[in-house]
């Protein structure tokens, strides 16, 4: 396998040759994994944290402005990181939004009840006020589907699916947040 510069790397990403990403895989996918495994996830989650964080390098790559201060597996390995983060802060906030759903009514008092109607009604709101291919995208997720079988069931192609999945999630998250209840619930607990 050839070793490619960072630079090299950079412009092969910027001019498409796909044959980098396979190098890219096998130099760096078994950093991403080891990360991933060590913080409790996937061999299945390594891999799509690999793939968004390279889609995200692309997308910053494509800006002619954009110049690496650091080496390229740093770069890589602190983009996955990131995402790594933020999807273990949403799968956590889903098995609370879980708990919280699946609790019976005789196990709670009036203001858990209160409680978890105005969290599922902030939620509901800012999930209804994204546009419609994210809310099926994120749905569909949910559902534990695999992107392939969204693409396929949305007809989108698997890099759409992807994409839309992290921005709508992203969007509902800053919706969520904005939300004037929320930043009133925020205020009282901190």
């Amino acid at each position: 396998m050839k070793e490619y510069s960072d630079n090299e790397i950079i412009e092969c990403l910027r001019n498409r040759q796909s044959y980098v990403v396979s190098c890219l895989s096998k130099r760096y996918m078994p950093m991403i994994r080891f990360m991933v495994y060590r913080k409790g996830g996937s061999n299945e989650d390594a891999k799509d944290l690999f793939q968004e964080g390279l889609m995200i390098i692309l997308e910053r790559i494509d800006d002619r402005s954009f110049a690496l201060t650091c080496k390229f597996r740093t770069f890589l390995y602190c983009i996955c990181e990131n995402l790594w983060k933020a999807l273990r802060e949403k799968r956590e906030v889903e098995a609370n939004y879980l708990a919280q759903t699946t609790g019976t009514e005789d196990d709670t008092d009036f203001t858990e009840s209160l409680d978890r109607k105005l969290y599922k009604s902030i939620f509901l709101k800012a999930f209804d006020s994204l546009d419609e291919s994210g809310r099926k995208v994120l749905k569909l997720y949910w559902q534990e589907k695999s992107p392939r079988e969204i693409a396929d069931t949305l007809g989108f192609t698997y890099g759409y699916v992807r994409k839309k999945k992290s921005v709508a999630q992203a969007e509902l998250v800053e919706r969520v947040k904005k939300h004037p209840d929320y930043k009133r619930i925020m205020g009282a607990e901190g």
